[in-house]
């Protein structure tokens, strides 16, 4: 029943043999710019009010911040375009620091990105709910955070089922957001394009009045100010190049077509909207938002006031903007998941949150950014000015490390590209900004609710470096296994290796790569079960993760690399005199592939009996079971339940020492 319902919830396991499996499941750029450019299009609806709140009477200013928020996008947007030409495969911030400034740089850049998505997730769900309830009775207001965990739990479940059927999914409510706003802004301009001289003209009067008041040191801290308030407008943009897996090939000119929707939509909404608020001189009400009191002002300049029309252009435009604002949400779980895996390749997260599950999600990934991102609204009561303070610090940690990587990488290309002056100009200004702004934020911010951001980050941190840690203690001491199994000399009986016999003792040994752990194996039941066995069948699982599944031929080349593998064990089980051959199997999940090429070699050869190796430390620990999977223990109660024995070898972890093989 369970299973039934997981299906129907999920929907069936994708065939990753399937050649055209890829290409269904890939994102267009149209998809791409929906699924990760609604985070960046939904800031729109809070940091254009942020920075128009703050400029206070000096709206003359407002022109310069409009011209400054596009501008921005416009360079960020560009200097990450470069780095989709030089990191195709996806990884953004995370992977351009590691590569270009080392594993602690991009230690930091990976951490901010991923407390960075989970305020993501929780911002967008808890301000497109506040939308939502602000059309409600106040009496409603305590079913709020129960709605915010509804909406949570939804979306995980749709991204669960898959990244491209969700998106589909949300396309309407994206749709319906930039035809309701470009009408919203684009026809403000035209209602008031006969009295823009006579604005432009008490702009102008502000101005002079701003200065006089303030002088010219005070003008820009207000600028300065307004411009760091509205840092969350830039949030979203980096999403693009952190995804490039789930793009359609070829990849680069996917992403940087979906850079460039994303940077114009973005640029022209939040530009157009604040530029909207001088023009109709929108003044904040409490309980409504500034893109609220727009639309309403618009309407009536319109005389469209009272009228069916009008009133549902308003719903229309609200609803929109609330419906965007949750699904913006979509962001933080398609690459968040994406650079925890990329993080547990490099051993900074546990190994498993890189694999895929049967439907081909990084699915312990999208739980984790779940309850991180649950976790966050209980903490706050879905306090969204709370939340909103902790929001816009961490991306742009990721962005100056970004800008700083992509400086280094042309400065060290200088004599081999002549062009570097032209390419680097670009990441200079990206890092000016995006550090600068960095500072702003952290100044203006800091005692506000800014520290809790630096200290969920730095715990992500510290969590990082102790898993990183105990990986390379495990893998140091296994390491002196490999250097000795690996370098066994071959026996000149090789050529001479008996034939496989179905009906004499068979062991079938469940290996990886080869190395000392499968060796390990091989010579153990040879010293347990001396001459019993006549057989030996390796069989090994091509595990397609995260990492390997970037396209079309990942299938491919996986297969041929554990063949290869396989071919080795088989090679030296014959060079010691044993009747030896291979099967193997790809799949995203180790136990069931292995189950199912055992229990067809148990048909082939009935007297088998199954092998498998499993780490055992020498003190264990909860965080041991995390960190290393179980894929020996579940094999054997699998396999023994279908009537086949299986045993399960222990390679021996001590604390301090090399491990040793146990009988």
């Amino acid at each position: 029943m369970l299973e039934r319902l997981k299906r129907l919830i999920l929907g069936s396991p994708r065939d990753i043999e399937d050649p055209e499996l890829f290409h269904r499941i890939s994102l267009i750029a149209f998809l791409a710019w929906v699924g990760l450019g609604a985070d960046g299009l939904s800031s729109s609806c809070y940091g254009p009010e942020e920075s128009f709140k703050v400029l206070g009477v000096h709206t003359g200013l407002a022109v310069f911040i409009a011209a400054a928020t596009a501008l921005t996008v416009f360079i960020i947007a560009y200097a990450y375009s470069r780095v989709i030409e030089h990191f195709p495969f996806g990884g953004g911030g995370y992977t351009v620091a590691t590569k270009l400034l080392g594993p602690s740089f991009g230690l930091v850049s990976g951490c901010a990105l991923l407390a960075d998505y989970f305020l993501t997730i929780t911002v967008s769900i808890v301000s497109g709910t506040d939308a939502f309830f602000s059309f409600l009775p106040p009496g409603m207001a305590h079913w709020k955070l129960a709605v915010e965990t509804a909406l949570l739990i939804l979306m995980t479940l749709m991204n669960l089922r898959g990244i491209k059927e969700s998106i589909q999914i949300l396309a309407p409510i994206f749709l319906l957001f930039l035809i309701t706003h470009a009408t919203l802004i684009f026809g403000t301009f035209f209602l008031h394009a006969r009295t823009l001289p006579k604005i432009t003209g008490q702009v102008g009067a502000n101005l002079g009045s701003s200065l006089a008041t303030l002088g010219l040191a005070g003008m820009s801290a207000v600028f300065l100010h307004a411009y760091a308030m509205g840092a969350g407008t830039y949030t979203g943009i980096e999403a693009v190049s952190n995804g490039l897996q789930i793009m359609r090939e070829p990849k680069v000119e996917t992403g940087k077509k979906t850079m460039f929707y994303m940077a114009v939509s973005l640029a022209v909404t939040a530009g157009g909207i604040i530029l909207c608020y001088l023009l109709v001189d929108a003044k904040p009400v409490p309980g409504r938002t500034m893109n609220a009191v727009l639309t309403s002002l618009f309407i009536a300049r319109a005389g469209l006031s009272g009228t069916w029309a009008g009133h549902a252009f308003i719903i229309t435009t609200l609803v929109a903007e609330a419906a965007l604002l949750v699904i913006a949400a979509q962001a933080g779980f398609v690459d968040g998941p994406r650079i925890m895996a990329n993080m547990a390749h490099d051993s900074w997260m546990p190994h498993r949150f890189g694999t895929l599950s049967d439907r081909l999600t990084v699915q312990d990934g999208v739980l984790v950014m779940a309850i991180a991102s649950l976790f966050l609204l209980w903490d706050t009561h879905g306090d969204i000015t709370t939340l909103v303070v902790m929001y816009s610090i961490n991306v742009f940690v990721t962005f100056s490390l970004t800008q700083a990587a992509m400086i280094r990488f042309w400065l060290r290309g200088r004599k081999t590209k002549p062009d570097w002056k032209n390419k680097i100009s670009i990441h200079v200004l990206g890092f000016v900004l995006c550090a600068g702004m960095l500072v702003l934020n952290m100044v203006i911010k800091f005692a506000e609710g800014g520290w809790e951001t630096m200290l969920i980050t730095s715990g992500i941190i510290a969590m990082c470096l102790l898993i990183r840690a105990h990986y390379q203690a495990v893998k140091r001491r296994l390491s002196r296994l490999d250097d000795i199994l690996t370098a066994l000399p071959e026996s000149p009986e090789a050529a001479n290796s008996p034939t496989l016999d179905p009906k004499a003792p068979t062991a079938v040994v469940l290996v990886g790569g080869y190395g000392g752990l499968g060796i390990h194996s091989l010579l153990a039941i040879q010293r347990l079960f001396p001459n019993y066995f006549k057989n030996f069948i390796f069989i090994s699982v091509g595990v397609i993760d995260s990492a390997s599944f970037h396209g079309v031929g990942a299938v491919d080349d996986l297969r041929q690399r554990t063949e290869d593998s396989l071919k080795h064990y088989v090679e030296l089980a014959r060079s010691l005199g044993l009747a030896a051959d291979y099967r193997l199997g790809v799949s995203t999940e180790v136990v069931e592939e292995a189950e199912r090429l055992s229990l067809e070699i148990s048909r082939e050869y009935p007297r088998s009996v199954v092998f498998a190796g499993k780490l055992v430390f020498e003190q264990e620990r909860w965080f041991q079971r995390v960190l290393h999977n179980e894929t020996g223990y579940q094999l054997q109660r699998r396999l023994q339940f279908s009537g086949i024995n299986t045993m399960v070898l222990p390679v021996r972890v001590l604390s301090g020492a090399p491990a040793k093989a146990a009988a």
